[in-house]
């Protein structure tokens, strides 16, 4: 079987975490043995010499050994209040391009049984490309546009427009769903996760870790991985007013902080002001390898996110054995059982910093082999690609009687 993923959101070079998700369920359906090629289609690029065009990405460290192609298109920038007539003007030049990408791979010989777009963005354009070539269409969903009630009109349309005309939409959590739902869209949705590579992220070989505490001696080390940006998503204000707590009573901690955005220099600020100024360190953005590394040498991962849909970071730090100390809000009371770790309300610094306190009090009610089990069942490669080929296997049209 061959697929073509159709997306506006994979990783580059300049935004290295941007859509690995994507990439992941690549890796998972690579994984079930279907042959999977992607499209990367930005649905907004610079400007370029001509309407649109197609490259292939041959960096390995992006790719990870799946064929993939950056598609770009001519972008029509116009300011004030123009711009709204700009990016209307624009967006029939992506969806040509995509299309004109498309018939680039298929003059090429490349002929998929199913178009597998992410975000609906990318599902109009998939739409598009499945009505003139007979091939089915199916959508996965990880918009958090949806549950915030953030769509404008044109962008609900176009989501009206790609769910209706998909076969089957996959959002990655039934929170997610819901939200889809609740703007009355109505489609063939079937649930399937983001997924983990359990080869990078998985407790440390030697066996040593089994539960919190007890990997090393000294402080209780800390883990945060998201973007620092201003609307406070992954909300580290409240992680740091948490700390400041635990010190006020007593814990002797180490946070570090993976990320990158906007408001990272306004964070560090905040940091150096604080009483838990030499407790704390930014690390930046760094390779999943890396952020693989320092969780297999932490003994909690926090997230106070103030809103989500199914944070990836959550699912491959339970791949990695920790617990996890996070918040009610999305997708995550999905994932984290009570023994994978402790939800709050959001924008509770005092809940926050009872919650670590408890987890590290509690160190042997959380065992890292089990964690990490419980997580590559649910969200490893092989699990999710097996969820995803069934779905596939539903769109396709059934063999004819002589079984061609």
């Amino acid at each position: 079987m061959k697929v073509l993923f159709l997306t506006d959101w994979y990783p580059t070079r300049d935004r290295i975490y941007h859509g690995v998700f994507v990439r992941e369920h690549a890796k998972a359906i690579r994984e079930s043995g279907v042959e999977v090629t992607v499209l990367h289609a930005p649905s907004s690029t610079a400007a370029g010499g001509g309407p649109s065009g197609i490259q292939e990405e041959l960096d390995p460290e992006l790719t990870e050994g799946i064929t993939t192609y950056r598609v770009f298109h001519k972008s029509i920038k116009l300011r004030g209040p123009l711009r709204r007539l700009g990016t209307a003007l624009t967006y029939p030049l992506y969806i040509w391009g995509v299309v004109r990408a498309c018939r680039r791979l298929r003059a090429s010989g490349y002929r998929p049984d199913v178009i597998h777009a992410h975000v609906y963005s990318a599902g109009v354009p998939a739409v598009v490309v499945g009505k003139l070539t007979g091939t089915p269409v199916v959508i996965t969903e990880h918009y958090s546009a949806f549950p915030r009630r953030t769509l404008s009109r044109a962008a609900l349309r176009m989501a009206r427009y790609a769910f209706g005309n998909a076969a089957v939409v996959m959002p990655v959590c039934l929170y997610l769903q819901r939200a889809i739902e609740a703007y009355g869209i109505k489609a063939r949705f079937e649930i399937v996760p983001n997924a983990v590579d359990t080869a990078v992220f998985h407790t440390p070989s030697d066996g040593t870790a089994t539960a919190v505490g007890t990997r090393r001696t000294g402080p209780g080390r800390l883990l945060f991985v998201g973007n620092l940006e201003p609307t406070e998503v992954k909300g580290f204000p409240t992680l740091l007013a948490a700390m400041v707590l635990l010190k006020e009573r007593g814990r002797d901690l180490h946070l570090e902080v993976v990320g990158e955005g906007p408001t990272r220099a306004k964070c560090m600020r905040l940091v150096a002001d604080s009483a838990v100024a030499a407790a704390i360190e930014f690390r930046g953005a760094v390779p999943k390898n890396v952020v693989a590394d320092l969780m297999r040498s932490s003994d909690m991962f926090v997230l106070p996110s103030r809103f989500e849909n199914l944070p990836c970071v959550v699912i491959e730090a339970m791949a990695s054995g920790l617990p996890v100390v996070s918040t009610t809000v999305g997708g995550i009371p999905e994932m984290v059982s009570d023994g994978d770790g402790i939800l709050v309300a959001p924008d509770d610094p005092i809940a926050l910093a009872d919650a670590i306190d408890r987890v590290l009090a509690n160190a042997a009610a959380y065992d890292a082999a089990a964690i990490s089990a419980r997580a590559e069942a649910r969200y490893g490669l092989a699990a999710v690609g097996a969820r995803i080929l069934t779905v596939y296997s539903a769109v396709l049209p059934a063999p004819s009687a002589s079984g061609s």
